[in-house]
């Protein structure tokens, strides 16, 4: 398998994702009221699954590898656009955090606004997504020999068993206080 594989498979988990948060945005828009249990699993997932697991492999490995390989500079700037859109949709993400805690504290105009960010967080996700699957991920592994590859799929697995233990261990200690 060459290491896109794994990332690729993610692309299409977040897509899952993506489809739900747009229908949870089309409910607020028809009824007006928001789903809190829905927009915290849609976050959790974001932050959990998608951010620190699926772009923290993205950033801490791939881009890593890549960064001591002579890319062309075609490939350098979308790499570079990457890290960039990596940081926009944390950005994005913020912005749905702090209109989560305005719904939960009862501001009824935080529920049209979440459907606003719902879609902006889809909007961004889809476009990111086919950035990396079509143009990105082809490109990137022609630097990679497949020894190179077998290296990184063992690193992503290895990330992937640490990143469940670093997340319930988070939950404990917010628990905890």
């Amino acid at each position: 398998m060459q290491a896109r594989g794994p990332l690729m498979i993610e692309h299409r988990l977040i897509e899952r994702m993506l489809t739900a948060a747009e229908r949870q945005a089309q409910r607020i828009r028809e009824t007006g009221l928001a789903d809190p249990e829905a927009i915290d699993l849609i976050l959790d997932f974001v932050h959990t699954y998608a951010d620190r697991t699926h772009h923290g492999k993205e950033e801490d490995i791939l881009f890593r590898d890549l960064a001591r390989k002579p890319l062309s500079p075609d490939d350098q700037r979308v790499m570079a656009e990457l890290r960039q859109e990596h940081l926009d949709g944390r950005q994005i993400v913020r912005a749905l955090d702090g209109t989560r805690e305005r719904h939960r504290r009862g501001e009824a105009e935080a529920a049209p606004e979440l459907a606003t960010e719902l879609q902006a967080l889809t909007g961004f996700y889809r476009k990111h997504i086919a950035k990396e699957d079509q143009v990105f991920f082809p490109a990137a592994m022609a630097y990679l020999s497949d020894e190179e590859q077998q290296a990184m799929l063992a690193e992503f697995w290895e990330f992937d068993r640490k990143m469940i233990h670093a997340k319930y261990k988070a939950v404990i200690e917010a628990l905890q206080g």
